[in-house]
C-alpha cells in the first residue's frame, strides 16, 4: 500500500519550502574543484573571529563528560543569563539556537484557525514555524525595507496570538528606535504574544536601538529572543534563549524537548557570556568592516540598506542571481535574498578586513563583466 505523503502532510507544511542555508565552503570546493582554504564565506552572518578562547577551553574541559546527558535545566547558563539580563531564573527558556525558541512559541500558542503577524522581508523561520502548526501567516508589506509597525498593529484580529518583530531585522538590517517600540507595545492587545527577535542586538550596543530587556517588566505579553550564534561566535553549537514572564517560560518549557541544549553548548555559552573582551572585539571588527564595505559600495556606485547587524544588503540595480553565481566562481560565497522578495540584493556578512577586500575585488570584477 502506498500513498501521496506530500498530500497527507498538514496543509501548512505542504505550502512550505525547506529553509535554504548559505552554501557550505566544502560544497563549493567540490563543485569548482578548488582549495577550500581559498574560499571566502560571507553568507551566514557568522562571527569571523572564530570562537572565544575561553569558550574553546570550556569545551575541552567538558569533553570528558560526553557519556552523560546535559543538565536538562541548564542551571549554570540560566543563572548567568538571569543575572546579566536582570530577570529571575524562571523567566529564562533555553533553546537549541534562538530558532528553537521561535518554534516553541508556535507550538505553544498557534494552531489552525489562529494567526501570527510578521513583516515582509523578515526571517524565513517565522512562516516556517507558523505554517508548520497549521496557523495562518499574516505578512505585512515592509516600509523602507523595514517593519511597518502601524500596519502590523492594524492587522491584529481576535485570532492573532503571536507577532514576530526583529530588531535589527534579518536580512535587511533595518531597525526601529525606543519610541517606536514603546508606542507599539502599548497598543498590542494583551492576548497577543510579541516575540522581539534580537539575534543581532549585541552588535548595536551604543546605537539608537532599544534594549528589549528594558520592556519586560512593563509588558507581560513580551518575549525577547536572543542567540549565541552571532556576536558570541557559537553558531555550530546551537544555543539561544528567550526571556519572558515566568508564566510564558513555564508554558514553553512544557513543549520544550528534554536536553535540547547539549553539554558542550552549555559550557561554551557560559564561558562566552563572561568574555567581555571577545564581545568588544567582535563589535569593533564589525563596525570597521561595515565602514569598509560601505566605502567599497560607494566607489562602485551601488546603494545599500543601512544595517545594525553583522551583515549588509547591497542593491545591484539588476537581478542579483548572475552576480551571485559569478562571485561563486571567484571563490566568494554571499547570500542571495530573492526568496525574501529582494531579487536585486545580495546580503554580505561582515568578515575580516582581508575577506571584505577579497569580496569587493571579486564584486568589482564580476560587475565589470556586465
Amino acid at each position: 500500500m502506498s500513498g501521496d505523503f506530500l498530500a497527507l502532510a498538514q496543509p501548512g507544511v505542504q505550502q512550505l519550502s525547506p529553509y535554504v542555508p548559505g552554501k557550505p565552503v566544502d560544497e563549493l570546493a567540490r563543485e569548482l574543484d578548488i582549495d577550500p582554504a581559498s574560499i571566502v564565506k560571507l553568507a551566514s552572518n557568522e562571527n569571523p573571529l572564530g570562537a572565544s578562547p575561553k569558550a574553546l577551553a570550556a569545551i575541552r574541559e567538558e569533553l570528558a563528560e560526553l557519556t552523560r546527558y546535559p543538565d536538562g535545566n541548564g542551571f549554570a547558563l540560566k543563572t548567568l543569563l538571569a543575572d546579566q539580563c536582570r530577570v529571575e531564573l524562571n523567566q529564562v527558556t533555553l533553546g537549541n539556537g534562538s530558532n528553537d525558541i521561535l518554534e516553541l512559541v508556535a507550538r505553544a500558542y498557534l494552531a489552525p484557525g489562529l494567526n501570527a503577524v510578521f513583516s515582509e522581508h523578515a526571517f524565513a523561520v517565522y512562516p516556517i514555524v507558523t505554517q508548520a502548526v497549521g496557523a495562518t501567516a499574516k505578512v505585512i508589506p515592509a516600509k523602507d525595507w523595514g517593519h511597518d509597525l502601524s500596519a502590523m498593529l492594524a492587522a491584529i484580529d481576535a485570532d492573532t496570538r503571536v507577532m514576530f518583530i526583529a530588531n535589527p531585522n534579518n536580512p535587511t538590517g533595518t531597525w526601529f528606535g525606543a519610541e517606536a517600540l514603546d508606542e507599539f507595545l502599548q497598543d498590542v492587545p494583551e492576548h497577543v504574544l510579541v516575540v522581539l527577535d534580537e539575534a543581532y542586538i549585541e552588535y548595536a550596543e551604543g546605537s539608537d536601538l532599544p534594549d528589549g530587556l528594558d520592556y519586560l517588566a512593563a509588558y507581560p505579553n513580551l518575549l525577547v529572543s536572543r542567540t549565541f550564534s552571532k556576536a558570541y561566535g557559537l553558531a555550530a553549537l546551537r544555543v539561544g534563549y528567550g526571556l519572558s514572564t515566568a508564566v510564558v517560560a513555564d508554558v514553553l518549557n512544557r513543549v520544550r524537548q528534554p536536553f535540547n541544549v547539549n553539554s558542550l553548548a552549555l559550557a561554551a555559552a557560559c564561558a562566552a557570556l563572561q568574555d567581555a573582551e571577545y564581545l568588544a572585539e567582535s563589535r569593533r571588527l564589525n563596525d570597521a568592516g561595515m565602514q569598509q564595505l560601505e566605502a567599497g559600495f560607494r566607489e562602485l556606485g551601488l546603494s545599500w540598506i543601512p544595517s545594525r547587524g553583522n551583515f549588509i544588503c547591497v542593491d545591484l540595480g539588476r537581478v542579483a542571481a548572475p552576480v551571485f553565481q559569478g562571485l561563486l566562481r571567484e571563490g566568494v560565497i554571499v547570500r542571495p535574498v530573492a526568496n525574501y522578495g529582494m531579487p536585486n540584493h545580495l546580503r554580505i556578512t561582515i568578515g575580516l578586513p582581508t575577506e571584505n577586500s577579497r569580496f569587493l575585488e571579486a564584486l568589482t570584477k564580476v560587475m565589470a563583466r556586465g
